[in-house]
């Protein structure tokens, strides 16, 4: 047999020494080996909650009985509920569900108290934004265990009571989502997504294949500016953004029967700042990037957080509130709520607002991000 054909260890171990020293080399990639399963542990071990606490509640009373107060003080202290309105009027009620500043709208009739203590079952009506059914369920049954203690506590020591096996009829509205599909709120979620994943990854390798490939040296002789750069690696892919929105939203409607109650062209307008802001994303990762799989290293960074922090795969509000700070500051989290409001709830564009100007902020940051990176000759 010939030497090169024995196994030499020696030569093993120069191999192995080699690779050590070109990972030192690649602190891009290194880091990225460290960052992404350290993300995943801390976001999975403390970011993530499937089961919600403290979500927001509007309380519309007409009876201000010590019945009534004693079963919102008992929503406070169950955790599940954070009561951070009290309302007047029934078109409020309507509105703090439609524009997601509540979770939950407790209604308690006129008269709540004397219907209790004559044994007339009062109904207690609990409207919940059933957009997301996982946000909903466990907290809906923890209001039936609130009210039946309280009940149970209160109404034993009061003189001239009338027991019944129910005192109280817990009437529950499961808003814009009443079968609790979770195909409804999974599928106008996934367009974000696919639209985060896809184009970011892809123009992040725009400028890095240039550079690799040695068509960088003619794009840097030319008198072009970097907006125009960035802007014209953009805008081909708009287009590829549209049309992936177009083929979800035809399948959302014929095969999975989402029920499409706003403006489809409300939609298509407003999703081009989003559209733009992952473009942008994937640009400006190309500058940092020094060849194509640092770029999509850096693009699987950025998404893996946008996935796990933007509600869409678990209840937002019930994450703790550092990771809720940190998902606010990404466009997914804003998408996903512009686009199940349209669709789901059929707001019109002064409710889709709130979620539209976060949007536009990133754009802008990372554009003058790109900018400030772009070269304009080679290193």
């Amino acid at each position: 047999m010939s030497a090169g054909g024995v196994f030499s260890f020696q030569r093993f171990a120069a191999i192995v020494y080699k690779e050590f020293i070109q990972m030192r080399r690649d602190r891009v990639t290194f880091a990225m080996m460290i960052g992404i399963p350290l993300m995943q542990l801390i976001l999975f071990g403390y970011a993530i909650n499937s089961d919600p606490r403290h979500l927001p509640t509007a309380v519309l009373s007409a009876d201000n009985s010590p019945y009534a107060r004693g079963i919102v003080a008992g929503m406070q202290t169950s955790t599940y509920f954070h009561i951070t309105e009290h309302l007047q009027s029934r078109q409020q009620a309507d509105d703090v569900l439609r524009q997601g500043r509540a979770q939950f709208v407790l209604t308690i009739p006129q008269n709540f108290a004397r219907d209790l203590l004559r044994g007339e079952q009062p109904v207690l009506l609990l409207e919940a934004d059933a957009t997301d059914p996982a946000a909903t369920s466990g907290a809906i049954a923890a209001l039936r265990e609130v009210v039946s203690q309280t009940v149970a506590r209160d109404l034993p020591a009061t003189a001239g009571y009338v027991p019944t096996p129910s005192p109280v009829t817990l009437r529950v509205h499961a808003e814009y989502n009443p079968e609790a599909v979770t195909q409804y709120n999974i599928v106008p979620g996934l367009m974000g997504v696919i639209l985060s994943l896809t184009l970011t990854m892809i123009t992040s390798l725009a400028i890095t294949r240039e550079r690799e490939r040695g068509t960088m040296e003619n794009l840097l002789s030319t008198p072009v500016r970097p907006l125009e750069v960035m802007l014209g690696k953009i805008i081909p892919y708009i287009m590829v953004g549209y049309i992936q929105m177009t083929l979800i939203l035809v399948a959302a409607r014929f095969l999975f029967d989402v029920p499409l109650r706003g403006s489809l062209l409300q939609v298509f307008v407003l999703s081009l700042l989003f559209i733009a802001a992952n473009l942008s994303v994937g640009v400006t990762l190309s500058t940092i990037a020094k060849n194509q799989l640092q770029a999509v290293q850096m693009s699987v960074f950025f998404f893996l957080p946008s996935l796990l922090l933007s509600g869409f795969m678990f209840p937002f509000r019930g994450m703790p509130a550092w990771a809720q700070v940190v998902g606010s500051a990404l466009p997914l989290t804003h998408y996903l709520r512009l686009v199940r409001g349209i669709l789901l709830k059929g707001n019109g564009l002064m409710e889709s607002l709130p979620h539209v100007w976060p949007i536009a902020v990133f754009l802008l940051v990372v554009i003058s991000i790109g900018m400030r990176r772009y070269r304009k000759t080679l290193d």
